[in-house]
């Protein structure tokens, strides 16, 4: 599965758009990394607990948008953006969307 951020693909035709893919998770912090995270600010510099947390959950939400481009038999996903959220203290929503489309 081809997955970009332009609109388009170099190289390759786009025969067939065929909607909106997306994978989303809200992922929680845990009391580890907010002990160690209160510690990181009376200090300055990356908290990296909450770094890797955000990788991970950006990865869940691509593959859960990669298994929706399956599901309706797509070659690629173009136009993929990242988006965030806080939806409540100590949770954050990470969701991964783009166009599926069909090569020729």
């Amino acid at each position: 599965m081809k997955i970009v951020s332009t609109d388009t693909i170099a190289g390759e035709t786009i025969k067939e758009t065929l909607g909106l893919v997306k994978g989303e998770i809200v992922q929680s912090k845990n009391a580890g990394r907010d002990i160690m995270a209160g510690f990181k600010t009376l200090v300055g510099g990356e908290i990296k607990g909450y770094t890797q947390m955000i990788k991970e959950a950006r990865q869940i939400a691509t593959e859960r948008m990669i298994e929706e481009a399956k599901k309706v038999d797509a070659d690629a996903i173009i136009g993929v953006r990242y988006g965030s959220s806080a939806v409540m203290q100590g949770a954050a929503e990470i969701i991964a969307y783009g166009t599926a489309v069909k090569l020729k």
